[in-house]
């Protein structure tokens, strides 16, 4: 059998021949069978999963659960209990639009799936194979349907290949079975074949024999290991010449027991032992050796390698320290600057440095850089903002101590210069000693010896410095200025990021919190409460107001600008103001809707004409005027979600309000409005889609949960409410900005209110200064009746004289104010105008000016109403006669 194994005998060559034969036979039978067995374990596991797909597709239940308020908690056991039952690799349920309710991994539940689902929700079940972490695999997608035939969801089900496939096990031992008796008979043949050859030949001459000897004897003395080889009783047989080198045998080794030849004693233990090892060190003189030993042969015997290991032990030591130094670089490209915060970046450049580069690790930033400023240089305050160590008892400056170092501190020093700073010995640097002589002298006694001081440096500006100190470790060396400067480097990049994002961050969230209404008015209509939370990912365009408008009422107002930061939150103070504007010529909602869509067209056009791509398409806006005496609202919506509405007795509803396109998209379309009866202690809840929308949750699970909440907070005050609502609504946080507002309605109380229809005819105008004197005396009010029969007396005699029917006159007392509202036919809308001292008239409408706090008009479907409104309690009225004899 020995001359099988040679292959340049003729025995061993046939039998290699035979070798490669039947293994080419076996391999090829193998493949043709894995590929049979592939290929229709591919359609087996294609009929498992559209099998287990449609039957639970169909299974009685499935439509409702995915019709439920959460299909989730009523499919996800079932689902589970389907997998684990029918041995497939996942049932998944999802929503028509591709959103998990089912998943075995549940943190996957509520994600977007991308795969194509179409042909599945037109009734057509969808088959497709592809490669998964865990094989080829079979995924089927049946749709449910309800009664109605309408698509409620989909099902998946994959199973992979490997899971079906097991004939192959079955009929690989035949083959492997079939291949060694042809392998054996193959050894055989060669065998008999060897045998012949063998008494032929005779076997290998001395010639032969000799120079194979010189052969092997050349080999073994030329390498570069030494060579040792043992009988079973520990004796000597051979030893190349590199042995007797590197142990420095006598010179008749050979024949002699390793222990008499002046090895060291664990050396030679290791040796007589004649157990195996690897690589175990042993020093020999001024070298290290790496042995290695083998046992060989049936009586025991042993071979033992010798190998110089020095130069390799000092290269490696080296490679070590370059790998710590490239991990510990690494680490910080990956640890440092996670966020856009100042003070946590500096804190991850300590964390990272401890305790693979230094023991202690401190950082301190100037102060205009944690602020998000810009540095004013060398010379500007540090304070420490960060420290890390092994221990926590280190008596280094503690985080928050401001950092004012004096010129020949070493800190002070790198500082000035811009680059790093070595101290071998900190106990030897009268400059840093000098700075603080009874810290430093605690910071030597607690067992620091070393520092290495780097400025944090970027765009050639200095944010700070970061200081490393070691007291286990061996002091620092000039060879670790290098990483400490590299570490440096990249943190302060990742700092001077967060430095300019804090500042651009500040400047957006100021200038956003300066364009939202800041304190509330006090109003006697509405009880209002009002929160605004901004998006994780910074300011954004949502914002609300409250405006007082004539008689009493009050305007409710919420929009959205798409998008986040500073274009946003300047696009949102625009959009404010012009509200205000526009509020303030007491437009209804749906005028007020139209003129500001035709703002935002405008603002577009100009932004796209400018080259500006930042565009403000896509705000939305909800407007609504509350009457408190009538209990009236009007409400218009431009594409912004509808207000809920909480009766008195707690029932919420959504009023079905129309809805116009977003801003800037209308087109010169109409806007139409809704107007809602209200009664007292109703509560009106304006709100952002940010609060009822988010991704992987449907807008009516939204709505359902405004529902609920408000519903928990039913009876609280209108700030309880908004503390409430966004409580439960945004548990998890919000990727957008929500501006929620909550106003609890009032009513006027009708003795508050005095209406009279006046007739055209001038004699009315006393009859009503009568009236109305008396209804002020009624009120408690007598000492303004002078000067609002004044003002009547010219509102009605204008509304007689140059006005149409019907005229009506109504007084209204709210809070400390008294409002004169006359009202007619006409659209026609009066002008104060200066009067020449000729004149004769044209002093009317300046002493209603003069008399009230504020008047106006505004314009109803079937006429205008001309107003004035008084402040109660003011003081005089001041001298009527300057007044009249004024130069106009």
């Amino acid at each position: 059998m020995r001359s099988l194994l040679k292959p340049r005998s003729v025995a061993g060559q046939v039998f290699l021949l035979q070798l490669v034969v039947v293994l080419l036979l076996i391999a090829t039978a193998v493949v043709a069978l894995v590929l049979q067995d592939r290929n229709r374990a591919i359609r087996e596991a294609g009929d498992r999963s559209l099998a287990v797909a449609e039957t639970f597709a169909n299974a009685p239940g499935t439509a409702e659960a995915m019709k439920s308020k959460d299909p989730t908690a009523a499919l996800q056991p079932h689902a589970e209990v389907v997998r684990k039952k029918t041995g497939v690799d996942y049932v998944v349920a999802l929503s028509p639009y591709g959103f998990r309710w089912t998943h075995p991994d549940p943190e996957q539940i509520g994600k977007h799936v991308s795969t194509s689902y179409g042909e599945a929700l037109g009734g057509e079940p969808h088959q497709t194979t592809f490669d998964s972490s865990l094989g080829k695999a079979v995924d089927s997608t049946v749709a449910v349907f309800d009664d109605k035939g309408t698509a409620v969801g989909l099902i998946t089900v994959g199973v992979t290949v490997d899971k079906v496939a097991g004939v192959v096990q079955h009929q690989l031992p035949v083959i492997f079975a079939a291949g060694g008796v042809a392998l054996l008979l193959a050894a055989g043949g060669s065998a008999l074949v060897s045998g012949r050859l063998r008494r032929q030949t005779g076997g290998l001459g001395p010639v032969e024999m000799t120079r194979m000897y010189e052969h092997h004897d050349a080999v073994l003395h030329a390498v570069r290991e030494g060579v040792i080889i043992l009988d079973g009783d520990g004796r000597v047989l051979l030893v190349n010449d590199e042995a007797r080198r590197l142990v420095a045998l006598p010179p008749e080794a050979e024949g002699r027991p390793v222990t008499e030849l002046g090895l060291s004693p664990a050396l030679a233990a290791l040796l007589g032992s004649g157990r195996a090892a690897t690589d175990k060190v042993f020093p020999a003189g001024d070298i290290l050796l790496a042995v290695n030993v083998r046992p060989v042969g049936p009586k025991g015997g042993t071979v033992a390698t010798l190998r110089d290991t020095t130069e390799l032990r000092a290269l490696a030591g080296r490679a070590d320290v370059a790998g710590g130094r490239l991990q510990l670089l690494y680490e910080a490209s990956t640890r440092i600057g996670t966020t856009l915060d100042v003070k946590r970046t500096a804190a991850e450049l300590a964390e990272v440095a401890v305790p693979r580069f230094a023991d202690f690790a401190t950082v301190e930033l100037g102060e205009p850089v944690m602020r998000g400023g810009e540095p004013t240089g060398a010379n500007m305050e540090m304070h420490r903002i960060a420290a890390e160590g092994i221990r926590d008892d280190a008596p280094l400056y503690p985080v928050g101590t401001r950092m004012p170092y004096v010129p020949d501190n070493p800190v002070a020093i790198g500082m000035t210069a811009g680059r790093p700073v070595l101290v071998t010995q900190l106990a030897l640097a009268d400059g840093w000693r000098a700075q603080d002589p009874e810290r430093a002298q605690q910071v030597i006694e607690y067992g620091i010896h070393s520092m290495i001081s780097v400025p944090l440096r970027a765009r050639g500006q200095l944010l700070g410095v970061v200081d490393f100190w070691r007291s286990e470790q061996d002091p620092f060396e000039s060879d670790d200025l290098s990483p400490a400067e590299e570490l440096a480097a990249r943190a302060a990049v990742c700092i001077d990021n967060a430095r300019r994002y804090t500042r651009e961050h500040t400047t957006a969230v100021t200038l956003q919190r300066s364009l939202l209404p800041g304190m509330l008015p006090e109003l006697s209509a509405l009880e209002v409460g009002h929160r605004y939370l901004p998006a994780q990912a910074g300011v954004g365009g949502d914002w609300y107001d409250v405006i007082p408008l004539p008689g009493a009422r009050v305007a409710l107002v919420v929009g959205d600008v798409v998008g986040h930061g500073l274009h946003a939150a300047a696009t949102m103070g625009r959009l404010r103001t012009a509200v205000h504007n526009f509020a303030a010529l007491d437009l209804p909602p749906d005028e007020l809707l139209a003129h500001l869509d035709d703002l935002v067209t405008r603002i577009d056009q100009d932004a796209a004409a400018e080259g500006n791509t930042e565009a403000v398409t896509g705000a939305t806006c909800l407007y609504a005027v509350y009457d408190p005496v009538s209990g009236r609202c009007v409400l218009a919506r431009a594409g912004h979600p509808g207000p809920a509405l909480v009766s008195p007795d707690g029932l919420v509803s959504f009023p079905d309000i129309p809805v116009a396109p977003p801003l800037g998209v209308g087109g010169g379309l109409p806007v139409e409005t809704a107007e809602l009866r209200l009664a007292a202690d109703s509560r009106l809840v304006l709100y952002t889609d940010g609060l009822v929308e988010a991704r992987g949750r449907d807008i009516d699970v939204g709505l359902a949960m405004l529902r609920e909440a408000i519903i928990h907070a039913d009876g609280a005050t209108p700030d309880d409410t908004c503390r409430a609502v966004l409580d439960t609504m945004l548990r998890g946080g919000s990727s957008d900005d929500v501006a929620l507002l909550v106003a609890r309605t009032r009513l006027l109380d009708p003795e508050q209110v005095a209406e009279w229809e006046v007739p055209d005819d001038p004699a009315a105008v006393s009859r009503i200064r009568a009236e109305a004197t008396r209804r002020l005396e009624a009120w408690g009010l007598g000492e303004a009746a002078f000067t609002t029969e004044l003002i009547l007396s010219e509102l009605v005699t204008n509304a007689i004289r140059y006005g149409g029917s019907p005229i009506g006159v109504r007084l209204l007392r709210d809070g400390d104010s008294l409002i004169c509202e006359v009202g007619d036919g006409t659209s026609t809308s009066p002008h104060l105008r200066r009067a020449a001292f000729t004149d004769e008239g044209g002093r009317g409408l300046f002493l209603v000016a003069q008399m009230s706090r504020r008047w106006g008009t505004r314009y109803t479907d079937r006429g205008k109403i001309i107003w004035a409104e008084q402040a109660l309690g003011g003081g005089s009225v001041g001298d009527l006669g300057s007044l009249l004899m004024a130069d106009l």
